[in-house]
């Protein structure tokens, strides 16, 4: 029997292999990790033309058509997620290749504790009073408190729920809007339905937390930017696109916001890029779903989609 060739790819802090038993795979299964992203779809075609499976990474790799037509061995593509909207499905269809998924991890709390995290961080100058403390010096910044601002979640499914039940513990008025958020729902959450331009002149904190699509992308841009009152706080822990970053980039410049970012138009981050630059700004690199739980059930699930494939009973497959 042939050997299995399996690629684990943009496993960032090099961690995949302690997350999950991966000797369950036999003896004749070899396993590469690939620990940075691949820099172009050139490099991508000829790294991974070799392997029969690719694990990949949440949507940290795209995987289109020109790509998978390069990669003459690939039978199976395992997604770490629930959902994936980096693969073309028909493409993968035609070649005969299966997708499965794993389980999501808990990024419905993960994600959300981040985004308080930037919150707080932008609020309090937690970074720059840090940096002003370990190079020896002492208080610069003023603070802005919580209690008694208005939290608007841009969303308010599962996390934007659980963001406006933490708001309401620090005492902060709950609003929020999206296209189909019903008064039903709002109300089920505790919080205020309001209309978008609402939403944004009203709020002191903005968060985000919807799914990036057609309808969603840009859905913050110059207009709904100019709204936000000075001092105001925007946060986004759910797709870069939802942001249009070049507005973002001038209203920053224009004075009176701060942002917390954790995911961006091109990851990773371009080394020169300028928001890398900016004291109004905190910056993670996408560790809203990154915890020791999430990964040890990507990578557990993982093994079991390859064995199942293998077995000829594959399981969460996906169609689309």
């Amino acid at each position: 029997m042939a050997r299995l060739r399996i690629a684990i790819l943009d496993d960032y802090q090099n961690v995949a292999l302690q997350m999950a038993d991966w000797s369950r795979l036999g003896t004749d299964a070899d396993v590469t990790v690939f620990d940075r992203a691949l820099p172009s779809l050139e490099a991508q075609a000829e790294a991974l033309a070799p392997f029969d499976v690719l694990c990949l990474m949440r949507e940290r790799m795209p995987v289109p058509a020109e790509l998978l037509n390069r990669l003459p061995n690939l039978k199976l593509l395992v997604v770490t997620g629930v959902r994936t909207r980096s693969i073309d499905f028909a493409t993968a269809a035609a070649r005969g290749i299966a997708i499965c998924h794993t389980r999501g991890g808990d990024s419905n709390f993960s994600t959300p504790e981040l985004a308080w995290g930037l919150i707080l961080a932008c609020a309090r100058h937690i970074p720059q009073e840090h940096a002003n403390v370990r190079d020896g010096g002492w208080q610069r910044t003023l603070g802005t408190t919580l209690e008694g601002r208005s939290l608007g979640l841009v969303g308010l499914g599962k996390m934007g729920s659980r963001m406006a039940a933490i708001g309401r513990a620090f005492g902060m008025q709950v609003i929020a809007w999206s296209q189909n958020l019903t008064a039903e729902r709002a109300d089920a959450a505790g919080v205020e339905l309001v209309t978008k331009d609402q939403l944004f002149e009203r709020a002191d904190v903005v968060s985000l937390h919807l799914v990036l699509s057609d309808r969603t992308r840009g859905v913050v841009s110059a207009p709904e930017l100019a709204r936000l009152r000075p001092g105001s706080i925007l946060v986004n822990t759910s797709r870069g696109p939802l942001v249009d970053e070049a507005a973002l980039i001038a209203r920053l410049d224009a004075g009176g916001l701060r942002a917390g970012l954790d995911v961006f138009d091109q990851e990773p981050l371009l080394a020169d890029h300028p928001l890398r630059r900016r004291d109004d700004v905190v910056l993670t690199p996408h560790l809203g779903y990154v915890t020791d739980t999430t990964y040890r059930q990507f990578f557990a699930d993982c093994v079991e989609d390859i064995i199942a494939w293998r077995d000829g009973t594959p399981v969460r497959l996906l169609t689309e």
